[in-house]
C-alpha cells in the first residue's frame, strides 16, 4: 500500500490507541497506588496523538510548531518546579483560561480562513464557532478572575452590583441575538467581534459575584467549559482526537465539580449565585472569638501539654487542612506520627473531600511525606470511629470541622458534611488565630470544653510536638 494512502487512516488508529490510554489513565487515577502510572499513560497517549496528528500533510509549518513546544515545555517545566502545592488551583485555573483561550482562538482562526479563501460556511460550521468563541472566551476570563481570586489579586470576597444579574442575562440575551444575525450574515464583522468581546465580558461576570470559599468549585466548573471548548474546536477542524479528549476533560470535570458540591452539601446553582464565601479569614486574634459567642472563653495549650496528650493517648486521628498546607508542615506531620506510632499509638488521617483548594489536596501533599496511603480516612469511613478516639488533632481546618454545620440552620454552612472531631474525648487545635474560615463564620468547636487550641504556625507547632514527644520517657 502507498504510504500516502495509508497515512489518514494511521492517523485515525493512533488516535483510537490514544483515546484507550486516555480513559486507562483516567481509570488508574483513581486510586494513589495508580496514579503515577495512571498519569503516565495519559502522557504517552497525548504524544501519540501530537505525532500522529503532526504526520498530517496538510501541516503548513513545522518550525512554528516545533518552537511553541519548546517554549511551552520551558514555560510549563519551569512552573512545575517553582509553583507550591498551595497554589496549585490557581495553576490549574491558568491552564483552563489558556485551554478555552486556545478553543476560542482555534474558532476564530478557522473562521478568518475560511472568510479569507471565499469558501462557504455551513450552518453547522457557525454554530460550533459561536460555540467555541462563547465557551472558549468565558472559561478564559472566568479562570483568570478566578486565578486573582485565589492568588489574593482580586477580593476574594463576592463582587457584586446592583442589577448584575439582570446585566448578564441581557449580555447571554444579546450574544444569542447577535449569534442568530451572524449565522444570517457572517461577513458581519462588526457582529463577529462583539459576540467576542461579549463572551469575554461574560466570563468576567460569571466569576466576580462568587466568594474565594467556592474557587475551587469554580475551577473545576471552568475545567468542565475547557474541555467543552476543546471539543468544540475539534468540531472546527474536524479532529477526532480533539473531540475525544476535550469530551473525557469536559465529562470528568462536571463530575469533579458534583462531587465538590456534595462535599459542601449545596447545589451548584447556589455556588454560582448564592454570593457565599469570604478572604478566608479575619483578624480575630487569639482568644476572641468575632462571633456570638464572644462571651465564651477559649482554652489554649502549651506544645508541651499537648505532646503529653498525644504520647499517652491510644488512638489518635489528625485532620489536615489549608492551614497545614500553607505552612508546608505535612513532613513535620509525618515525623510526629513516626514517633507517636513507635510509643504505641494508633494513628489515623481524616480526609474532608474539600479539605484545602481542591479535591485530593491533603491526599497529594501527605503522599509527598511518604504517608501510608491505608493510613487515610474517608469522612464517611472516619466519623464512625471519632467517639472512640482520645485525641483528634485539627491542623488548619475549619469549616470542614465546624459543629454548627449540624444543628445552626442559620449558619451558611448549615447542612454540610463535617468530620465530627468535637466527638472525640479531646480535641487540639492548631491555628495562627481565632480567624473564620471561607465561609467567614466563627467555629464553635473552639469553644467547645473538650477543645483546645494550640496558636502558632502549624509547621512550628507540630515541629515543637515533635520535639516534646521525644523528651517524654
Amino acid at each position: 500500500m502507498n504510504w500516502s494512502e495509508f497515512l489518514p487512516t494511521g492517523i485515525q488508529l493512533s488516535y483510537l490507541v490514544a483515546a484507550s490510554l486516555f480513559i486507562l489513565g483516567l481509570k488508574q487515577l483513581g486510586s494513589p497506588s495508580t496514579a503515577r502510572r495512571g498519569n503516565q499513560l495519559a502522557a504517552v497517549g497525548m504524544l501519540l496523538a501530537v505525532v500522529a496528528t503532526l504526520l498530517d500533510r496538510s501541516v503548513l509549518s513545522y518550525g512554528t510548531i516545533f518552537l511553541g513546544m519548546a517554549i511551552g515545555a520551558m514555560i510549563g517545566a519551569v512552573a512545575a518546579y517553582q509553583v507550591e502545592m498551595t497554589a496549585m488551583p490557581q495553576m490549574v485555573g491558568i491552564f483552563n483560561g489558556l485551554g478555552g483561550g486556545a478553543s476560542a482562538l482555534i474558532a476564530i482562526a478557522e473562521f478568518w480562513r475560511v472568510l479569507s479563501t471565499g469558501e462557504p460556511l455551513s450552518l453547522t460550521s457557525l454554530i460550533v464557532i459561536v460555540l467555541g468563541i462563547l465557551i472558549g472566551g468565558v472559561t478564559l476570563t472566568g479562570s483568570f478572575i478566578a486565578f486573582g481570586k485565589l492568588q489574593g489579586i482580586l477580593p476574594g470576597s463576592p463582587i457584586v452590583f446592583p442589577l448584575q444579574q439582570p446585566l448578564n442575562v441581557l449580555l447571554l440575551g444579546g450574544f444569542l441575538v447577535g449569534s442568530v444575525y451572524f449565522m444570517t450574515d457572517p461577513n458581519t464583522l462588526s457582529v463577529f467581534f462583539g459576540l467576542i468581546a461579549i463572551a469575554l465580558i461574560l466570563g468576567v461576570f460569571f466569576v466576580i459575584p462568587i466568594g474565594g470559599g467556592d474557587m475551587p468549585v469554580v475551577i473545576s466548573l471552568l475545567n468542565s467549559y475547557s474541555g467543552l471548548a476543546a471539543a468544540a474546536a475539534g468540531f472546527v477542524v474536524n479532529n477526532n482526537m480533539l473531540i475525544i479528549a476535550g469530551a473525557l476533560v469536559g465529562a470528568s470535570g462536571i463530575i469533579l465539580t458534583n462531587i465538590m458540591c456534595k462535599g459542601m452539601n449545596r447545589s451548584l446553582t447556589n455556588v454560582l449565585f448564592a454570593g457565599f464565601g469570604s478572604d478566608g479569614g479575619s483578624s480575630a486574634t487569639a482568644g476572641s472569638s468575632g462571633s456570638a459567642k464572644a462571651n465564651q472563653t477559649v482554652r489554649s495549650v502549651d506544645p508541651e501539654e499537648g505532646a503529653m496528650m498525644l504520647k499517652y493517648a491510644r488512638s489518635v486521628v489528625i485532620v489536615p487542612g489549608y492551614g497545614m498546607a500553607v505552612a508546608q508542615a505535612q513532613h513535620s506531620v509525618k515525623e510526629l506520627v513516626d514517633q507517636l506510632e513507635s510509643a504505641g499509638v494508633e494513628v489515623r488521617y481524616a480526609i474532608h473531600p474539600v479539605a484545602g483548594r481542591m479535591p485530593g489536596h491533603m491526599n497529594v501533599l501527605l503522599a509527598e511525606a511518604n504517608v501510608p496511603y491505608p493510613q487515610l480516612y474517608d469522612m464517611e469511613d472516619i466519623n464512625p470511629q471519632f467517639d472512640k478516639t482520645d485525641v483528634a488533632l485539627v491542623i488548619g481546618a475549619n469549616d470542614v470541622v465546624n459543629p454548627a454545620a449540624r444543628h445552626d440552620n442559620s449558619s451558611p454552612i448549615y447542612g454540610m458534611p463535617i468530620l465530627e472531631v468535637d466527638k472525640a474525648k479531646s480535641t487540639i487545635v492548631i491555628k495562627r488565630g481565632m480567624g473564620t474560615g471561607f465561609s467567614g463564620v466563627q467555629n464553635e468547636l473552639f469553644f467547645e470544653d473538650k477543645t483546645m487550641m494550640l496558636f502558632g504556625s502549624a509547621k512550628d507547632m507540630v515541629g515543637q510536638l515533635v520535639a516534646e514527644v521525644k523528651q517524654l520517657a
